[in-house]
């Protein structure tokens, strides 16, 4: 369980693909033991387990599902990854209940900067989850606990905070990007229970 608020952004320094995933390596300052190998990190929004630790650099496996769900298809050399820790019991919450479990992407349609704040407009890509997009309900975006500030029927909009950009790697972000998407989970249980 995450609660979406960034501190760590890592490096994507190697990726090597077989047939049924991909094992990647993240360069970062996340403060990392050796016992905490099998541990869960949220890695651009997404829960992934630590592999290996070489001294700064960490390890992970991802799965084709993960790789199908996620824009980690296009991930490249060089990219910057969010990365956050699990909460442990009795840290504070002050971001959005997040599992790192990716729903979807969505792609940048609009980057509009506001002074120091951005607004972006998002189009998801499964439709079928569009229900989910709510005014002022909490959303994940790689990993990044934010507000929605509208929705339309073929889009939603975010405005985003200088200190939001300052740590993570929004700030990056252009037009025609996909990004990782976790919707609200309590929205998601609210609406099956109801139907």
């Amino acid at each position: 369980m995450f609660n979406g608020i960034i501190y760590n952004i890592g490096e994507v320094k190697s990726i090597k693909k077989d047939k049924n995933r991909i094992l990647i390596c993240i360069k970062s300052n996340l403060n990392l033991k050796n016992n905490e190998i099998g541990s869960s990190i949220s890695c651009n929004g997404v829960c992934l387990t630590v592999y290996k630790i070489q001294k700064k650099l960490i390890f992970f496996y991802i799965s084709n599902e993960t790789i199908k769900r996620s824009n980690f298809k296009d991930l490249k050399i060089g990219d910057k990854i969010n990365l956050e820790k699990s909460l442990t019991f009795g840290q504070k919450i002050s971001g959005n209940f997040t599992q790192g479990h990716v729903d979807t992407t969505a792609k940048i349609k609009k980057k509009i900067i506001i002074k120091d704040s951005w607004f972006l407009r998002l189009e998801i890509n499964n439709k079928k989850l569009q229900k989910f997009l709510i005014d002022k309900a909490s959303i994940s975006i790689n990993g990044v606990s934010l507000t929605i500030s509208n929705v339309s029927k073929n889009y939603f909009d975010l405005n985003i905070i200088p200190h939001t950009l300052k740590l993570t790697n929004l700030k990056d972000l252009r037009v025609n990007d996909l990004v990782n998407v976790e919707l609200d989970i309590f929205g998601k249980y609210i609406y099956k229970y109801s139907i």
